[in-house]
């Protein structure tokens, strides 16, 4: 199984911190932010893609080095050198699959994942829901809040957590579950990306291809949960403000 971290923002509304050295990068409690994700897949990804922009790419080839996971960590540069040139979320997806070399095994399995996100959850008991769905999945968590609910992806699932419907920042939400950038794609659906651009696909956020996706297959989705059996929590760090608070959290 793979993994493929998408890590070629800029960040521009956490300068002065991200102005020249990437976010995933930044620590929390003393550990970097793309280390909380990868200490919670075990030992079920054998190889991990870091997709960079150029502007960044030594950092994290510095990081690459000083790390020791079982997994294999290859860093790829997206040739992007500022915000207003980025190649956005989904293409750098494409971008790291073309970087493999080798033609994509329908039934491997591909872990997406912002690496600017902080988790107290287990991503390895996502992977474990998907591998028993044997679909394509997603993560899900409850968001009761409407303006928060206006600007995220809305799910809503049926007994068995299939998704029955899917929609990307609606004003009027049919549901209160969230989606946040953590995605699990068997290899027959995530060598569709081409045609779900080509089909007008946005690719700007990673969650664009995941609401394509379930128009066109059968998908599940995993309520985020922590081994106490609470709900799991997701820390996107957008500004300096958000950053101190989960600072604090996990102080």
């Amino acid at each position: 199984m793979k993994c493929i971290v998408l890590a070629a923002g800029y960040a521009t509304r956490l300068y002065p911190l991200t102005e020249n050295f990437p976010k995933p990068l930044l620590k929390v409690a003393d550990k970097p932010i793309l280390n909380w994700i990868l200490d919670t897949v075990g030992d079920k990804v054998t190889e991990t893609i870091v997709v960079s922009n150029h502007k960044f790419v030594e950092h994290f080839e510095k990081w690459a080095e000083e790390q020791d996971y079982a997994m294999t960590i290859k860093v790829v540069d997206d040739g992007s050198t500022d915000n207003d040139h980025r190649l956005g979320a989904v293409k750098d997806i494409q971008f790291a699959l073309d970087s493999i070399g080798s033609e994509i095994d329908d039934n491997e399995g591909y872990l997406v994942v912002a690496g600017d996100n902080v988790i107290d959850f287990s991503l390895s008991d996502f992977i474990d829901f998907a591998v028993k769905k044997g679909t394509s999945c997603i993560t899900c968590h409850e968001e009761n809040e409407l303006k928060k609910q206006q600007k995220t992806a809305i799910i809503t699932i049926d007994d068995e957590c299939k998704i029955t419907s899917y929609e990307e920042k609606p004003q009027t939400p049919k549901g209160n579950l969230a989606v946040p950038p953590f995605y699990f794609y068997f290899g027959r659906d995530i060598k569709r990306i081409e045609e779900a651009i080509d089909k007008g696909c946005g690719y700007d956020a990673p969650g664009s291809y995941a609401a394509w996706l379930s128009g066109q297959t059968t998908m599940y989705a995993w309520k985020m949960v922590k081994e106490d059996g609470s709900q799991g929590h997701r820390f996107d760090i957008g500004d300096l403000e958000s950053y101190e608070k989960v600072q604090e959290y996990f102080k």
